[in-house]
């Protein structure tokens, strides 16, 4: 697994665990891995790696010989990809080629055909209108930002090599999802932390972004369980949306967080903190998902919000 050391990626840590899965986790730099417990992170086979050297990726599919590739790296966060586009690039799209280029060298020798799971992002459809919502995966991808763009071309890279190679590639268009561990540069996080101090502090009023925008969450350990059920059952050369298919609108789940920790504040859009490419309603439809593998979410919104108000970090 690539990224093993990020958000998701420690939960899929777990969940694969649970499941009885040999793990090996790719980790770069020095990360800390606070979701997991002390014997999760001792099951795991940690591998050293950089999905930007060569060398690395070829030394960590070496020492893993995987059956089942879960490509997690890479840039995840919208400002961040703005600031540095170059390094997005690298990572998010020449980082999935640097890693084919290694599967296919073994999958024409008759080493290995691992399945191979490529994460992208329901961002990469763009703005549609909202008699389009749910959006499907044959509606037009139409990136607004540097992120979704560099996620757009990371699965064209990625399906390639299963049309010119028949590497068993899978790609996904996961929606927003969140839970305990996510940084707290992102929406609910976010929302928790000025909540909290908010209680403490008996402040009066919590400052927002754009309050309009509409958006489609899923708890974390209902996406990490789709993309195991996508390994072991979806169909290569394809993409799935992973989506719940309900519309929050980020003022209803801010009044929703405050409501679940009982503060009392109130809500004021700060055009400061607004994006100018914020896209109005962003809901995606996971049927083919569900057909394919059987999966259903079964965490709400109330249990992303719960669990972060209860996290230990809190």
């Amino acid at each position: 697994m690539t990224g093993a050391t990020g958000f998701v990626g420690q939960w899929l840590c777990r969940e694969l665990l649970a499941q009885g899965w040999d793990v090996f986790g790719l980790a770069h730099g020095d990360a800390p891995i606070a979701t997991l417990t002390s014997d999760e992170r001792a099951r795991v086979k940690w591998l050293p790696s950089d999905i930007r050297d060569p060398a690395a990726v070829r030394a960590a599919m070496d020492a893993s010989a995987p059956e089942a590739i879960f490509h997690l790296a890479g840039v995840s966060f919208v400002p961040t990809a703005a600031e540095d586009p170059g390094a997005a690039l690298d990572v998010n799209v020449s980082g999935v080629a640097r890693l084919l280029a290694e599967v296919r060298v073994r999958h024409k020798a008759g080493i290995l055909d691992p399945v191979v799971l490529v994460i992208g992002s329901g961002l990469q459809y763009g703005r549609h209108g909202d008699s389009a919502m749910p959006l499907r995966e044959d509606a037009e991808q139409r990136p607004l930002d540097l992120y979704a763009a560099s996620k757009a071309a990371q699965e064209i890279v990625a399906l390639e090599a299963f049309r010119a190679d028949e590497v068993r590639v899978i790609a996904t268009r996961s929606f927003n999802h969140s839970g305990p561990g996510q940084d707290e540069q992102f929406l609910i996080p976010r929302l928790v932390r000025r909540a909290l101090a908010a209680r403490l502090s008996g402040e009066s009023a919590i400052a927002l972004g754009n309050t309009t925008p509409v958006r489609d969450f899923l708890h974390v350990l209902d996406v990490v369980r789709a993309y195991i059920a996508l390994v072991e059952h979806g169909t290569p050369g394809q993409a799935y949306n992973v989506a719940s298919g309900l519309g929050h609108s980020v003022r209803s789940i801010a009044e929703r967080l405050l409501a679940l920790a009982g503060v009392q504040a109130e809500l004021r859009s700060e055009p400061a903190l607004q994006r100018t490419s914020d896209i109005p309603v962003l809901i995606g439809d996971s049927l083919k998902l569900r057909h394919a593998t059987l999966w259903t979410p079964v965490k709400s919104l109330d249990d992303i919000i719960t669990d972060l108000l209860n996290a230990p970090t809190h």
